[in-house]
């Protein structure tokens, strides 16, 4: 049995660790209100630049936008997956199900050359210890996320797919949808997909509408891969926080037992202690 000493040190290792759970949690939801307010600032213009770009392909003749590199389709030897994880742990099982979902996607794909690109420290320390090839890495971008991290990031890709260096690109990420869900998508942002133009507006244009297919077409890669980066790190901080709510629930629950116990051990001391006392006594008399 241990003694009291012990079971002290224990109840209180156990309420500073709640303490800092507490912290995080705190710390994580101010972080996610933040980044709710940026994921639902950004929707409406990714749904604008999808309806502009499915208007202006609506006005090629048919077989004329297959002329621009962003839309040819090839057989999918070479693959390249953007896998946004986090670059912190301490997030429940929000990493743990990216990567599970990013071994399911290459065991889909073992007759292609798939080179993963990770984008967070999770994944990129995840598969340094194994035989996946890496394209590039990005690490530290999702705690500051602009326009221009995106676009730094996509550049490349886009070149690479437009030479012919890779055949099709997939972003893995978790869709943020409520503080307590997140969704595991997976999209292929290369070769574009156009949309369908929306029937609620009629756009007008000034230049040639293969010129403007040619500036969009670019900007809506970099608008994916800047939409998939905040939903990432709005559904980081949501598990994050999610997971230190329960730790700190379950440190509380911890001390509650602890101390349960700490009485009863207590009170069992106390006990023996008056039995050997009157034992004692009565022996003598």
């Amino acid at each position: 049995m241990p003694s009291l000493i012990d079971i002290r040190r224990r109840i209180r290792s156990v309420r500073n660790t709640q303490q800092i759970t507490k912290a995080m949690k705190m710390v994580a939801a101010a972080k996610l209100r933040r980044a709710q307010e940026r994921v639902l600032a950004a929707r409406p213009y990714a749904a604008l630049i999808r309806d502009l770009l499915g208007s202006v392909s609506a006005r090629l003749a048919a077989g004329e936008e297959a002329a621009h590199p962003l839309l040819e389709e090839r057989p999918e030897q070479k693959v390249l997956l953007l896998l946004l994880t986090g670059d912190r742990g301490l997030c429940g099982a929000f990493n743990t199900n990216l990567l599970k979902a990013a071994q399911a996607f290459l065991g889909q794909r073992s007759g292609a050359r798939v080179e993963l690109e990770p984008i967070g420290r999770k994944g990129r320390d995840f598969y340094r210890r194994r035989k996946v090839p890496i394209a590039g890495e990005h690490v530290g971008v999702l705690d500051k996320i602009d326009a221009a991290a995106a676009r730094s990031i996509a550049q490349p890709i886009i070149q690479r797919f437009a030479n012919a260096e890779v055949d099709a690109v997939y972003v893995l990420y978790n869709e943020f949808k409520t503080v307590l869900s997140q969704k595991l998508v997976v999209d292929r942002i290369l070769p574009l997909r156009t949309p369908q133009a929306a029937t609620g507006g009629e756009y007008l244009y000034e230049q040639p509408v293969e010129e403007i297919l040619g500036y969009l077409l670019p900007r809506y890669v970099e608008v994916q891969i800047f939409h998939a980066m905040l939903e990432s790190s709005a559904a980081e901080q949501a598990a994050r926080m999610t997971a230190m709510d329960s730790a700190t629930t379950n440190a509380g629950e911890m001390i509650d037992n602890l101390t349960l116990y700490l009485n009863r051990v207590r009170q069992a001391s106390i006990t023996r202690e008056i039995i050997e006392v009157v034992s004692g006594a009565a022996a003598i008399g």
